[in-house]
């Protein structure tokens, strides 16, 4: 699972590392703590331009009867995607990048208390979630857009913290992932395998990311080490 994650670069930043070349982002702040159902963004590609823009973190499927389900929905399984119908359409022709800098989870201790974990490229600075993003028009006509992450099975580094880890995509496959014309599921499949857990660097952070209310810079800081 990816229930919370970081994204604390500026909107320059994110316009370069994506070529963007139109942005939809009225007010962009550095976020510590994203949680489900906040506005977040995500770049998506008509074929010629890279878009920046904000979808809601909580996928409502184009059939819902009403939003509640995009309260369920924020997570997407790599391996099943194709077959499930919240996802498989937006699969095949909907897919977009979310920009992060960090991911949070939670690891049990012995004691059975459960500590966060902030886990970063080694290397620093932005990487992509492969997202699926979805335009659901409510009843009374409002038109709300929003995305589930994938998620993959863990590499070596997250096993010791969750079963669970998102699809991060590497800068040379993000074309791919954006590409509208690629339609066919097996074709994506190798985009799913787990980030190399030596790219990767996991810190314990306050567990005051437990409380979506809290949005500073101090969550990010490491605790509890030598």
């Amino acid at each position: 699972m990816c229930g919370r994650y970081t994204i604390t670069v500026t909107l320059e930043e994110l316009i370069v590392r994506y070529t963007i070349g139109v942005a939809n982002i009225p007010y962009h702040r550095p976020k510590y703590n994203v949680a489900p159902g906040q506005m977040v963004p995500a770049v998506i590609s008509d074929g010629r331009t890279n878009r920046l823009g904000e979808l809601r973190w909580g996928l409502i499927p184009s059939w819902a009867k009403d939003e509640k389900i995009g309260n369920r929905l924020i997570n997407a399984r790599a391996e099943t995607a194709a077959e499930k119908p919240a996802f498989r359409e937006p699969l095949r022709m909907r897919r977009c990048l979310v920009p992060a800098d960090g991911f949070y989870e939670w690891r049990t201790e012995p004691d059975g208390s459960r500590q966060p974990m902030r886990i970063v490229l080694r290397s620093g600075g932005i990487f992509s979630m492969a997202g699926l993003y979805e335009t659901w028009i409510a009843p009374d006509g409002r038109r709300i857009s929003t995305v589930a992450i994938l998620t993959t099975e863990p590499n070596e580094l997250m096993a010791s913290i969750h079963d669970r880890m998102p699809v991060i995509l590497r800068p040379e496959d993000e074309a791919l992932w954006l590409d509208r014309s690629v339609r066919d599921p097996e074709a994506l499949k190798p985009l799913f395998r787990p980030y190399p857990a030596d790219e990767l660097e996991a810190y314990p952070v306050s567990k005051a990311v437990g409380n979506v209310k809290a949005d500073d810079p101090s969550l990010i800081r490491p605790v509890n080490r030598p």
